[in-house]
C-alpha cells in the first residue's frame, strides 16, 4: 500500500514531515517497508534559460549553449534537437547524479570544449518513460525554481498491510490511527447525498446472496469522459497507477483513499435492462463452463465457486464480483452514460476466485480481506459527487438490492483489563478516547460503578472480537515504548535439565557418528507416496490431508529416502562423496505406537581418491561405522546375530544383512541400496547406508549407584600381549560368528579380536576359507605364565571348534 505524504494531509491536519510520519506509523503498528522521497534526488536540479545557442565547432550535432542558470551564467554543450535560444529548460550542475542515466556529472570537455553541467530531459530525471529531447517548459517560470516543485514530486511510503486491517488499505484509515497516535488531527469530511433525478433503469437481482449480500448500484447519463485532470493524474501516478480515464480514475482513487472498490459499467453496452449477482454456470450440455474476457485482455473460465455479474437476465457473464470486469463493458472515452457498481463480496469467495484465476487486482485485494460492509452507500454516493465534479452528466436514484452484513455486536470491557494484560497504568479517560478515536462506540459505566464498559466496534474492525484486542489497540496506540519494563518474580534457581535414556542416546549416537566424520541432515519428515512405496509405506493411512507441497504428501516410512535424496543433490552439485547421518521419527501406520525413532546413515563413495576405495572395502567400513555407533549407545553388539538374505526389497539382496537379537528384534539394516531404488531417487550409485531402530536397541542394565566415571585405577599396569590364529571354517561362515566365539574363550583376559586376513587358494580345501585372527590379551593382576599362554590358547581353540572352526596347521 502506498501514499503520498500530501493525501495523507488531506485527511490529517498535521505538519510532521515524511520521516515523522514512517515513525509514528512504525510505532502504531504499521510496518513501513520504504519511504521514497523523489524530492531529495531531484534537490540538484534547477530552472534554467537557454541565452545563445551555437553549432560546435567539431561536431554538427551539438550546441554549445549559453545558458543562465541559478549558479549564473555557464558554458554546456547540448546534443538535444530542441535545444535553443529562448528555450526555458532544466539545469543540472557538476557533480549532481542525474537518476536516469545513472552517472554523476564532472568537469569535462566534450570534443574540445568543455561542458559545465548538463540540460535534461524528463525521461534522464524519471519524471517521464520517454522524452524526444531536454524538457521545455513554460518561459514565464523563474529561473532557479526547483525541479521537485516545479513537478509536484512529493515523498511517498510504502508499508505492509496486515491481513486483518483492511481498513488501511485507505489512507483515511491510516490518518484515523495517526490521529488517535497524536500526529495530528482527523479531519472529518461528511459524505454528501447526491438526489437522483430519475428512476434506475437498471434494476439489480440478487441470485447468491452468500457470495455477494448487497448491491448498490446508479445510472449517470450524459457524462463526457476523457483524459483527468492533472491534480487526480499525479495523485495516481505517484503511488504506480496508471491513469486510464476520468471514470476509471475516480473508482481507482477511492479505492486507495476509502478502501471503496468501485466498478463502472459503460451503460450502452449492457444487454437489457436487470443486472444479476449469481455463481458461475457450467453449460448442461458440455459441461464446460462459461467464460470472461476481462478488462486485462485475459478468458478466464469460471465455475460455481465464484460470483459472477451479469447481464442479458443472467445469461452473459460481465464481470468477476469482487475480482475485475468484463472487456464487453468497459468505458472508454466515447462513453455518455454509465452504471456505477457499489457492491461487497464475500472475502472468502473472492479469496478463493483470485487463487484459482491467479488474478490480484486491486479490488480483488481489498475484498480478500473484507471490505467496510457499511461504506457500499457511502462510497457509490462519493463517487457519484466526484463524477459529477469532473465528468458533468445527472445521476438516478440509487438502486439497493440485499443488505449489508451485520455490524459487530458489543461486548462487556473493564478498563482495568489493560493494566492487567499489558501492564500499562492508563487513566480511564485517556482509554476511552484512545477507542473512541479509532471508532469504537463506548457505554462507559456511571461514576463510582462497578459495571463494565460496553464497547461495539466499527463496522470496519471485524477483527475485534473480545477484550484482550481492546488492549492490544490501547497498548498500540499509546506506544509499545511505553510498556513497563517489569523483571519477572524470582522463581529460584531454575533445576536442571535431565535427559531421559533415549534423549542421551540420541545426544551420544549423534556425536558419535559426528565424530566419524558424517554430516548431520535434519529433513522432512515427509516424502512422496510414490517414493514412501519404494520403502515398504505410501499406506494411505499416511497419506496427508493438506501437504505442504505436492511432493511431500506422505509421512515417511522410512529416513533413509530423503537421505539419498540429500546425497544426490549434492551430488549434482560438485559434492558427490558424502557422508550423512539424521536421527528423527519414521511411521509405519496411523497410530501413535506404529511411530519408531531411527538413526539413519549413508556414505556415496564416489570420490576417485577415498580412503575407504569401494566396493567391499566401503562396506566394511560402513559396517565397523554402524558397529562403534552400537558400542556408544550400549547396545549388546556382541550379542547381536548377523543375518543375510532377509534384507527388505530396497536393500540390495547379495550386499546387505541386518543386525538382529532373535528372528524377531531387527536392531539395524545395513548395506548398499537397491540400484532399482537409486534410479527412482535420481541418483546414482553405490550409495551404502544403515538404519538403527533406536526403539528395539535394549537399554543396558545397570545397579542403582554402581554407574561411576572411570579412573586411572581401573588402567591396566601390565603391557598387553597378542597371539594370532588361522582357522579354516565354510566358506559361508560369517567371520563375526568366528570372532565372537574366540572372545567368548575367556572375557577376563581377552580385550580384543581382529580380523586380519582372509585367504582362499592352496592349502585350504575348496569350499572353505581361512580366517586369521589376532587376539589382544590383557593381563590384570600379574604376568601371564607360557602355561597359562598355552592354557588360553586351547581354549581359544575349543570355542572355535564350536562354530566350526579348525586351526590351521
Amino acid at each position: 500500500m502506498k501514499f503520498t505524504l500530501s493525501w495523507l494531509k488531506d485527511h490529517l491536519e498535521t505538519d510532521a514531515d515524511v520521516h515523522a510520519v514512517a515513525e509514528a506509523m512504525t510505532m502504531a503498528g504499521l510496518e513501513v517497508e520504504h519511504v521514497a522521497d523523489p524530492t531529495a534526488a531531484l534537490a540538484p536540479f534547477t530552472v534554467a534559460k537557454i541565452v545563445s545557442a551555437a553549432r560546435h565547432p567539431d561536431a554538427d550535432r551539438l550546441q554549445v549553449c549559453q545558458v543562465e542558470t541559478v549558479d549564473g551564467m555557464k558554458e554546456i554543450v547540448c546534443g538535444a534537437p530542441n535545444a535553443r535560444a529562448g528555450l526555458t529548460t532544466i539545469y543540472a550542475p557538476i557533480g549532481a547524479y542525474v537518476p536516469g542515466l545513472g552517472v554523476t556529472l564532472v568537469e569535462k570537455p566534450v570534443r574540445g570544449v568543455v561542458s559545465n553541467g548538463m540540460l535534461c530531459s524528463a525521461s534522464e530525471l524519471q519524471l517521464a518513460d520517454e522524452s524526444d529531447g531536454i524538457q521545455e517548459l513554460p518561459p514565464e517560470i523563474p529561473v532557479g525554481t526547483p525541479v521537485a516543485k516545479l513537478f509536484g514530486a512529493e515523498p511517498v511510503i510504502d508499508f505492509e498491510v496486515t491481513p486483518n486491517r483492511p481498513d488501511w488499505l485507505g489512507v483515511a484509515g491510516i490518518a484515523r490511527d495517526l490521529a488517535a497516535a497524536g500526529l495530528g488531527k482527523l479531519k472529518h469530511y461528511d459524505i454528501a447525498m447526491v438526489k437522483g433525478g430519475f428512476v434506475s433503469p437498471v434494476s439489480v437481482r440478487l441470485e447468491a446472496p452468500e457470495m455477494c449480500p448487497v448491491f448498490a448500484g446508479r445510472v449517470i447519463r450524459g457524462v463526457q469522459n476523457g483524459p483527468s485532470p492533472a491534480w487526480l493524474q499525479t495523485r495516481l501516478q505517484a503511488i504506480g497507477l496508471r491513469s486510464i480515464n476520468r471514470l476509471v480514475d475516480v473508482t481507482n482513487l477511492i479505492a486507495y483513499d476509502r478502501a471503496r472498490p468501485l466498478h463502472v459499467y459503460d451503460l450502452n453496452s449492457l444487454v437489457g435492462s436487470e443486472i444479476v449477482v449469481r455463481p458461475g454456470q457450467i453449460a448442461s450440455g458440455t459441461g464446460e463452463p462459461e467464460h470472461l474476457l476481462a478488462l486485462d485482455g485475459k478468458t478466464y473460465s469460471v465455475d460455481p465457486t465464484m460470483c459472477v455479474v451479469a447481464d442479458a437476465g443472467g445469461e452473459r457473464a460481465i464481470g468477476l464480483g469482487g475480482v475485475m470486469g468484463g472487456e464487453s463493458t468497459g468505458c472508454s472515452n466515447e462513453t455518455t452514460d454509465v452504471f456505477l457498481e457499489s457492491a461487497w463480496f464475500d472475502p472468502i469467495v473472492t479469496a478463493q476466485t483470485g487463487r484459482l484465476l491467479t488474478i490480484s487486482s486491486d479490488a480483488q485485494y481489498r475484498f480478500a480481506r473484507g471490505v467496510d460492509p457499511a461504506s457500499v452507500v457511502p462510497g457509490i454516493e462519493l463517487a457519484t459527487r466526484l463524477i459529477l465534479d469532473l465528468c458533468g452528466g445527472e445521476p438516478s436514484e440509487i438502486v439497493l438490492a440485499g443488505e449489508h452484513p451485520a455490524n459487530p455486536l458489543p461486548f462487556a470491557f473493564d478498563p482495568a483489563y489493560v493494566k492487567q494484560l499489558s501492564g500499562m497504568d492508563l487513566e480511564d479517560d485517556r482509554i476511552g478516547t484512545i477507542l473512541g478515536q479509532l471508532g469504537f462506540l463506548v457505554q462507559a459505566a456511571p461514576a463510582g460503578s462497578d459495571k463494565p464498559w460496553i464497547v461495539t466496534p466499527p463496522s470496519w474492525r471485524r477483527d475485534v472480537e473480545g477484550k484482550a484486542d481492546l488492549v492490544e489497540e490501547v497498548a498500540r496506540i499509546h506506544g509499545f515504548q511505553h510498556l513497563p519494563n517489569t523483571p519477572l518474580p524470582d522463581q529460584g534457581s531454575p533445576s536442571k535439565g535431565v535427559l531421559n535414556p533415549r534423549q542421551a542416546r540420541v545426544r551420544i549416537a549423534r556425536r558419535a557418528l559426528a565424530a566419524l566424520g558424517y554430516a548431520e541432515a535434519v529433513t522432512w519428515s515427509f516424502t512422496k507416496q510414490s517414493i514412501a512405496a519404494l520403502f515398504g509405506g505410501g499406506d494411505d493411512r499416511l497419506v496427508l490431508e493438506n501437504p505442504i507441497a505436492s511432493d511431500l504428501d506422505c509421512m515417511r516410512p522410512s529416513a533413509l529416502p530423503n537421505l539419498i535424496q540429500a546425497a544426490a543433490r549434492n551430488a549434482a552439485r560438485g559434492h558427490g562423496d558424502v557422508a550423512l547421518f539424521e536421527i528423527g521419527p519414521i511411521y509405519l501406520g496411523d497410530q501413535p505406537n506404529d511411530q519408531r525413532t531411527v538413526i539413519a546413515g549413508l556414505i556415496s563413495p564416489r570420490a576417485a581418491r577415498h580412503w575407504a576405495g569401494s566396493g567391499d572395502d566401503a562396506l566394511f567400513a560402513l559396517k565397523a561405522d554402524l558397529t562403534a555407533v552400537l558400542d556408544a549407545i550400549g547396545a549388546p553388539t556382541a550379542s547381536l546375530q548377523l543375518a543375510q538374505g532377509q534384507n527388505r526389497d530396497w536393500w540390495h539382496p547379495g550386499r546387505s544383512a541386518r543386525l538382529q537379537l532373535g528372528p524377531k528384534t531387527v536392531v539395524a539394516e545395513f548395506g548398499a541400496v537397491h540400484p532399482r531404488v537409486l534410479k527412482a531417487l535420481d541418483a546414482d550409485g553405490p550409495i551404502l547406508a544403515f538404519e538403527i531402530v533406536l526403539d528395539a536397541v535394549p537399554e543396558p542394565r545397570s545397579k542403582a549407584g554402581t554407574t561411576k566415571a572411570r579412573g586411572n585405577a581401573d588402567l591396566p599396569n601390565l603391557m598387553p600381549l597378542t597371539r594370532d590364529f588361522a582357522f579354516v571354517v565354510e566358506d559361508d561362515k560369517p567371520a563375526g560368528d568366528l570372532v565372537r566365539a574366540v572372545q567368548g574363550a575367556d572375557k577376563a583376559l581377552i580385550a580384543e579380536v581382529r580380523v586380519f586376513d582372509v585367504y582362499r587358494g592352496a592349502g585350504v580345501a575348496e569350499g572353505s576359507k581361512s580366517v586369521a585372527l589376532e587376539v589382544v590379551l590383557q593381563p590384570r593382576e600379574a604376568t601371564l605364565t607360557e602355561v597359562e599362554i598355552e592354557a588360553l590358547s586351547s581354549r581359544i581353540v575349543t570355542a572355535a571348534a564350536k562354530v566350526g572352526g579348525t586351526l590351521r596347521s
